[in-house]
């Protein structure tokens, strides 16, 4: 793969008698250029023309937090790996990079803050709650991370499995070796990553283990699949089921309703957003510009404006992060290089 070489900013010094914030009798920190990157999770043009308002808005609120800003420079990588190699270089200040790509990059990375967007209604870790909590709706609240689900269809065996799960009964590996599962490709979080984390965690077994495994191109097709009773169980992200309702009944041609045919069987540990990190290796970084980058997402995600800008990446606004909150995809991460 291809890594993106990100040129370096040419970030000027702070001047001696800058302040960390505006006050009278003294002076706002001059900085030259402050380089955010944005990893290509969607197409780069798109991302550069959505964010480019960003450009303003951090520098208004930067400046009532102590730091005049000459320019605000945005990229986008060529790749994840790109933006977390600028961080590490100290050639990107600031970069809005997922978590698994936070941790792979932490030794150059410091997360300041996570990604909130809307929450569920649930967000248990025992099956049996959400089973009887059915259906799962969206909240007013923002959540800074999501769940990983196994869902079990309306086959024989997939019946058989959520019955045994609402009645208290504990899964053994032999239970979830019996049926078909269908996953998604080894780089998903959710539909591969984290369901094989919770499967170490709870068997000492992981997905290479199982007996019947199909990779889907798609969700829907795994939707499909476990519609048809071709599979028995699917791994997905919480709220797939409310994407699917409707296909449910129509294109995939079921009588009853996904919430009264599908149930679940697993819910896989917290998966954190994505992240605002600063680079540890950046001229320009220090502790007062953190706290004032830090505060300027917050802001800029409490208002119309900045909400409509970082919806290109499902931002709902931000909250402050501390790096355990990646320990789980730390593990995530060691487990994928052992599966390799």
């Amino acid at each position: 793969m291809l890594l993106f070489v990100l040129a370096a900013c040419g970030n000027g010094e702070s001047t001696n008698n800058a302040g960390n914030a505006t006050k009278e009798g003294t002076s706002n920190k001059e900085i030259k250029k402050l380089s955010v990157g944005f990893v290509p999770s969607r197409d780069p043009a798109e991302i550069v023309t959505a964010t480019e308002p960003l450009k303003a808005l951090l520098t208004k609120e930067l400046a009532g937090l102590g730091y005049d800003v000459g320019e605000v420079d945005i990229m986008v990588g060529t790749s994840y790996e790109g933006v977390g190699e600028g961080l590490s270089a100290g050639t990107v200040d600031v970069g809005l990079i997922p978590g698994g790509t936070y941790v792979l990059y932490d030794d150059g990375a410091e997360v300041i803050l996570t990604a909130t967007r809307a929450g569920l209604s649930n967000d248990s870790d025992n099956p049996v709650d959400w089973n009887k909590n059915e259906p799962t709706e969206a909240t007013t609240n923002q959540a800074t991370s999501y769940r990983a689900i196994l869902v079990a269809g309306p086959s024989e065996k997939g019946k058989a499995l959520a019955a045994k799960v609402n009645n208290g009964e504990a899964l053994t590996f032999e239970d979830l070796d019996n049926v078909s599962w269908n996953v998604m490709s080894s780089s998903s979080p959710a539909g591969y990553i984290y369901p094989a984390l919770w499967l170490k965690e709870n068997f000492g077994k992981t997905i290479t283990d199982l007996s019947k495994v199909v990779q889907a191109d798609s969700y829907a097709s795994a939707f499909a699949r476990l519609a048809a009773g071709q599979t028995d169980v699917l791994v997905t992200y919480a709220d797939a089921r409310r994407d699917y309702e409707a296909t449910w009944t129509t294109e995939f041609d079921r009588k009853a309703s996904i919430w009264d045919e599908t149930d679940l069987i697993g819910v896989m540990p917290a998966i954190y957003n994505d992240t605002v990190s600063v680079s540890k290796n950046s001229e320009i970084m220090d502790e007062s510009l953190k706290a004032a980058l830090q505060q300027a997402f917050i802001n800029i995600g409490n208002t119309d404006e900045g909400k409509e800008v970082i919806a290109i990446y499902s931002h709902g606004g931000y909250q402050e992060a501390k790096d355990t909150d990646y320990d789980n995809e730390r593990k995530a991460q060691e487990l994928v290089q052992q599966l390799k």
